[in-house]
């Protein structure tokens, strides 16, 4: 890529993430009946719409690091597994992948907590930036033991100083999670259990606060006694009554750890990953509330500009965007590494929703059996 549109893709990103803290990504983790694991997050930027690109990486793929002031001397990687990514930008800054092995990594925003190495050029050779850490990790590593070794002889930079930082999701086909940040320039991985992930503050704060909400059960609360009356829930769900429904990282790690941990386990990887969109639909950012009334710089569809959910038993990776949300696929194991371009593609091939028209006949419907009685319908509608 010419030095020139290597500005223009991290001038982007700048743009959208380092210099607005309208980020508000969101991940969970889900685990189906035949052990199949689904790693599944949005994607927000609110600031611009991004250049959203899915991209193919054969094995044996070379790949060289950026680094401050637009240099692209930094640290030489080959791809040992060929990796499927979702890219913004350049599709160098990978954000969200999963490669041959079964290894998966997200990057996520996190701004003011963490804190890179002042950027030596001593140290260029051992130097990567924050936007390729997750290609690096796709194309080198199969376990997260692998890559907690591989990061201790790294440099992570920012490509800009006015780049805010990020944070990291590793996740392998066995459930395992692993949270990366790096704090005063000191990588510090944590074993993630339930394997939700937002943004600031640090993750052993949002797995602290979960104890501020130990009230919350599925399900509906009462019938209670108070004094001579009787309180009685308004509705289903009413378990959940006080978690925080607002979009600031906290609220969403709650919200996604409750919501997570509330759903039924499915059968397949399959039927988990679709879940995995009904759960991730409460956290659709709609563009105007992370602006003043008025203020949004854009008219974007949705703040949530994609959403992907990879089934790392099967392979299998889902997605869909804030223009379409019809949910494509592409099956890992249809790809032959070894022999596959490199290449990267749009996310859309057209930025509209596919809709399907549904047809009327003018002819008589066919005979669909017995209709219900009426004691049938009130028993199913009315006596809930």
């Amino acid at each position: 890529m010419k030095y020139g549109k290597i500005l223009c893709a991290v001038g982007a990103l700048l743009t959208a993430v380092g210099a607005t803290d309208s980020n508000a990504c969101t991940g969970i983790l889900l685990k189906s009946k035949d052990n199949a694991v689904i790693a599944a997050r949005t994607i927000d930027w609110a600031g611009s719409e991004m250049d959203n690109m899915y991209v193919v990486v054969p094995r044996a793929h070379s790949q060289q690091s950026l680094l401050p002031g637009g240099a692209t001397d930094g640290l030489e990687f080959t791809s040992v597994f060929g990796y499927v990514g979702l890219a913004v930008e350049d599709p160098r800054f990978v954000v969200d992948g999963t490669n041959e092995a079964g290894l998966s990594a997200a990057l996520f925003y996190f701004p003011e907590y963490g804190r890179y190495l002042p950027y030596d050029a001593d140290y260029k050779a051992t130097s990567l930036a924050d936007f390729q850490v997750v290609s690096w990790i796709l194309s080198r590593f199969s376990t997260i033991d692998e890559v907690k070794e591989a990061v201790k002889n790294i440099r992570v930079v920012n490509i800009d100083e006015r780049a805010k930082t990020v944070h990291w999701r590793i996740v392998d086909s066995t459930g395992r999670v692993a949270i990366l940040e790096i704090v005063d320039g000191v990588p510090n991985f944590y074993d993630s259990p339930l394997g939700v992930l937002t943004n600031s503050p640090g993750y052993p704060w949002h797995m602290t606060n979960l104890n501020n909400y130990v009230n919350l059960v599925p399900g509906t609360a009462g019938p209670t006694k108070l004094g001579a009356i009787t309180l009685r829930a308004f509705g289903s769900g009413s378990g959940f009554l006080g978690m925080p429904g607002d979009f600031t990282p906290p609220s969403r790690f709650v919200r996604a750890a409750f919501l997570q941990s509330g759903s039924i386990q499915q059968a397949t990887g399959y039927e988990s990953a679709m879940q995995a969109f009904q759960i991730l639909n409460n956290f659709d950012v709609p563009l105007g509330v992370q602006f003043a009334a008025g203020q949004a710089p854009n008219n974007m569809p949705s703040a949530t500009q994609w959403t992907i959910a990879t089934d790392l038993k099967n392979r299998m990776i889902y997605y869909h965007t804030m223009y379409n949300r019809t949910i494509r696929s592409i099956n890992m194991d249809a790809i032959d590494f070894s022999n596959v371009a490199y290449q990267s593609h749009p996310l859309d091939e057209t930025k509209a929703q596919t809709i399907i028209a549904v047809k009327i006949s003018d002819e008589a419907p066919m005979d669909t059996g017995a209709t219900k009685t009426v004691d049938e319908m009130a028993a199913k509608v009315f006596t809930r």
